[in-house]
């Protein structure tokens, strides 16, 4: 089984990829340390600040030590540069905002995953025709269930998550995995700034599980 497809296993199997970004290392480590003692074990690390590069660093060193099993991407990459800094660092998959070509073929020549954002057709044709197996629908908040479910039979082959505006709610997680998605991505409505700025990592424990739940909960109907 190459890299790629056991990445998308790992996150399909869980049906949610957690991801975050904090400016404190030390944060950003005990998020990831909780989300493996709630049975996570693929995380998305978004690039969104001067200090991403190394507390992901450090991140990755403390995973190699503590978390056996655990697969550490990274998200928000939207050129060449940056793929090739985390690749170097040691990102397990990349996921970007949108279709970036140049990073699409450096991250298949490594035979690593990468998820671009997509909104429209166009751009989901376009990906899966450079080789793309896994679509980040992106904003979810802006295309809804009801666009997956217009599309998906025009694209058997794909794997899609949406990221942006999922809900931590039944009705939420439901309406997607209905329209046909095989995961969520969930940011701050899962772990949210204020969560983190208080350090309540019992809450985002609380939380994962409650979520990892209704998903076991739904798959099952």
């Amino acid at each position: 089984m190459n890299t790629i497809q056991n990445t998308i296993d790992v996150i399909v199997r869980q049906g949610i990829l957690p991801l975050y970004f904090n400016t404190d290392e030390n944060k950003s480590i005990e998020v990831l340390r909780v989300l493996y003692k709630s049975g996570i074990k693929a995380v998305e690390y978004t690039n969104r600040g001067p200090e991403a590069a190394s507390n992901f660093r450090k991140m990755v060193e403390i995973r190699n030590a503590e978390m056996p099993g655990m697969l550490l991407g990274i998200g928000t990459i939207k050129n060449i540069e940056q793929a090739e800094e985390f690749h170097t660092i040691g990102a397990d998959f990349f996921i970007s905002p949108g279709f970036v070509a140049e990073v699409s073929d450096f991250l298949r020549s490594k035979e690593v995953l990468y998820a671009p954002g997509c909104m429209t057709p166009t751009e989901i044709i376009t990906a899966e025709n450079a080789g793309i197996k896994f679509i980040k629908l992106f904003p979810g908040n802006i295309l809804g269930p009801d666009f997956l479910s217009g599309i998906k039979d025009i694209f058997p082959n794909l794997i899609f998550m949406p990221t942006g505006g999922v809900e931590t709610t039944l009705q939420s997680i439901q309406s997607w995995f209905t329209a046909g998605v095989s995961a969520v991505g969930m940011g701050s409505k899962l772990i949210s700034k204020k969560v983190m700025e208080h350090e309540a990592y019992d809450t985002i424990e609380k939380e994962t599980l409650r979520v990892l739940s209704l998903i076991e909960t739904i798959r099952k109907k």
